[in-house]
């Protein structure tokens, strides 16, 4: 009896001793991050038979467990991932919000001083002061738009720089990983769970979850494999993979990223990989590059509007209107717009010329070439069209999409092979190439080359308008004269010709249009170095009477009929196929990004919430309560004493029965 009390006591006494220092480690670990809470598992021992009955043993620790809910734990893991998206975005846009709000402030304050100096040209033409001013404030509004473009492309390498050292922590971790997993198959015959390598394996995927999605697979020996993004592994079994990350090819700056695997590499698509790791390529590739070609695209229109502009136009020194701004069509704007992936085998070289930039659009387009025909792809909208056979077109090799009639032509030279391809970007460096190439103020077009004097015998309230100018310097040669009669009920008749030889000598150009349509003519026909609009129903009073308008040079330096055509081009919608002006467009630009930061602030306050709700869960379940631990060291203190007692009390009735036995 006393034997089997002993045996009790003592059980109970290492029983509770092990209570104590569990619950002693709880307490320990209270602040340890990734601490997950543990309990010793006490069972009853096998009953000895005595006199016909089951007599207790006593007590053991059959195991120390973490006190853990896999459930609540994936449901943390996913929070986090979707947590650091959130936080992620919101940095990013926030930051790229503030940049607008200071970048493309300083690109209309730019912009409207430039127009401002120009109507004070218009005012004052003679003024060398106002138009040494006009091109001091085109420098600004070009370094602007240098300076904004560039803190993209410091974005941009901040984005690539965070992307790299997020792949390179993610490979480090799957080497633990993979290394745990070892551990811990290698210590099956062990009996008892290895709850601090668990510890560490769970902390290393809640790490891990911040990057990227996480999801894990764990085999009945414990060993995990560990899967990111959409299904990717990362760590099968005690095989770790690695994250590299590779140049971009086609566009260098958009550095790209695969899964390796001794000599194996699979690319990967960064954008679905979650976490802040995919934040990062969505937001550098969809959001930055979007604003990032809106301010191309903006930066492209001005140029091409002033540039046409002044070319209509002559300066004080009676000359057509030299470039205020980089032409739009430089070899090297052409060459940078078309990106080659490193894939092509053919020899074809190619470049992208702008038409017409109120239709170029913020798309990015791709050139496949099958073997016969060139064919473009609309990657932002989708959508396609043929554009032909190599050396098609004209001149030779230059394809002009058509349906829709995006304002650019491919143009292409040398041999392509079947499965060449080019990404086109029509928008690409226009902002960063910007430069103001006129530096002399006398060269400011402020002078028109011809004026519209109407006869004061006109009665009707139709016009003529100068439209186009094409070579204001030849422009100024002609003298001519355009009548307008209504040759029959509804139908009227014009013609143009020169002032000193009126008809019956030949025509300039001759014609009619219906009432209430309008003719554009040009002067000359053929080769026009400028054209007219005739507008309205030009009738004169009696049968056949002719409304009579005379055309002639108009140069002259207090001219400043030009200056304030140049002027009204800030007022023109040029931008989104002809629906925006510049600050229109600028503005549009600056409020969607605003309105995509405060959205991703909204959403970054949602993730938290959530990941608060299920980081609670978790803990409440596996995180270490001081007050119920407070009370287990009671317990089984109190345990441990009584034992102790057990144990004494078989001392003293064995001494007893030693002493009856002597």
């Amino acid at each position: 009896m006393s034997v089997s009390l002993y045996q009790s006591g003592v059980s109970g006494l290492s029983a509770a001793q092990q209570q104590l220092a569990t619950t002693s480690n709880n307490i320990a670990n209270v602040n340890t991050e990734g601490y997950n809470r543990q309990r010793a598992e006490q069972n009853a021992s096998m009953g000895l038979v005595t006199g016909g009955n089951y007599i207790g043993t006593g007590t053991y620790v059959q195991d120390i467990t973490r006190v853990y809910d896999e459930f609540s734990y994936k449901e943390q893991t996913l929070s986090q991932s979707n947590l650091s998206n959130a936080d992620l975005f919101d940095r990013r846009l926030t930051q790229l919000d503030q940049i607008m709000s200071t970048g493309g402030g300083a690109v209309v304050t730019s912009l409207e001083s430039f127009y401002q100096a120009i109507n004070s040209i218009a005012d004052n033409p003679g003024d060398a002061g106002l138009r040494s001013i006009a091109l001091s404030q085109a420098n600004i509004l070009s370094n602007d738009f240098n300076e904004l473009t560039n803190t993209f492309d410091q974005m941009t390498s901040a984005v690539n720089g965070e992307i790299s050292q997020v792949a390179t922590r993610i490979s480090e971790i799957s080497y633990e990983l993979a290394k745990l997993n070892e551990t811990m198959a290698h210590s099956q015959g062990v009996s008892g769970q290895a709850n601090q390598l668990l510890d560490k394996r769970d902390q290393l995927i809640t790490e891990l979850s911040s990057y990227t999605k996480v999801t894990t697979l764990e085999d009945q020996y414990g060993v995990q494999t560990v899967m990111i993004g959409q299904g990717t592994t990362l760590v099968a079994g005690i095989t770790p993979f690695t994250l590299q990350v590779n140049v971009g090819d086609p566009d260098v700056t958009q550095t790209q990223i695969s899964l390796v695997s001794g000599a194996s590499t699979v690319a990967l698509n960064g954008a679905k990989l979650g976490g802040s790791l995919g934040a990062n390529f969505e937001f550098r590739d969809e959001d930055l590059r979007e604003i990032g070609t809106e301010i191309d695209r903006l930066a492209m229109a001005i140029s091409s509007t002033l540039n046409d502009t002044q070319a209509s136009g002559l300066d004080l020194n009676g000359l057509q209107g030299a470039n205020i701004f980089t032409d739009i069509n430089t070899a090297q704007l052409q060459q940078g717009r078309v990106l080659s992936p490193s894939s092509n085998t053919g020899g074809t070289s190619a470049q992208v010329t702008i038409n017409d930039v109120s239709l170029v659009t913020t798309d990015e387009f791709e050139v496949r070439f099958d073997g016969t025909d060139f064919t473009l792809y609309n990657l932002t909208s989708g959508g396609s069209e043929n554009l032909g056979p190599p050396g098609g077109g004209s001149p030779a090799g230059t394809h002009t999409p058509t349906n829709p009639d995006y304002g650019f032509s491919f143009v292409e030279t040398g041999t392509p092979l079947a499965g060449d391809l080019f990404i086109i970007e029509p928008t690409r460096n226009s902002a960063a190439l910007m430069q103001t190439t006129l530096t002399d103020g006398t060269s400011i077009a402020a002078s028109s080359a011809v004026a519209i004097t109407a006869s004061t015998n006109n009665v009707s309230d139709g016009t003529i308008a100068i439209t186009n100018v094409l070579d204001p310097e030849a422009a100024r040669t002609y003298d001519v004269t355009v009548d307008v009669y209504e040759s029959t009920p509804g139908t009227f008749s014009y013609r143009v010709y020169d002032s000193s030889t009126p008809p019956p000598a030949p025509t300039i150009a001759s014609g009619s249009y219906v009432a209430g349509a309008s003719a554009t003519v040009d002067i000359p026909s053929g080769s026009p170095v400028f054209q007219i609009e005739i507008t309205g129903d030009l009738a004169g009073e009696g049968v056949n009477a002719r409304e009579t308008f005379t055309i002639g040079d108009a140069f002259g330096v207090g001219n400043a009929t030009h200056a304030l055509v140049m002027a009204k081009t800030q007022e023109e919608k040029v931008t989104d196929g002809g629906e925006e002006t510049f600050s229109q467009s600028l503005a549009t630009s600056t409020a969607v990004v605003g309105a995509k930061a405060s959205n991703a602030e909204l959403v970054a306050d949602t993730a938290q919430a959530l990941y608060t709700q299920a980081y609670n869960r978790n803990q409440a379940t596996s995180g270490v309560n001081l007050d119920e631990e407070a009370a287990n060291l009671l317990k089984f203190q109190q345990a441990y004493q009584a034992a102790s007692q057990i144990i004494s009390t078989a001392n003293t009735i064995f001494d007893t029965i030693l002493a009856a036995v002597r």
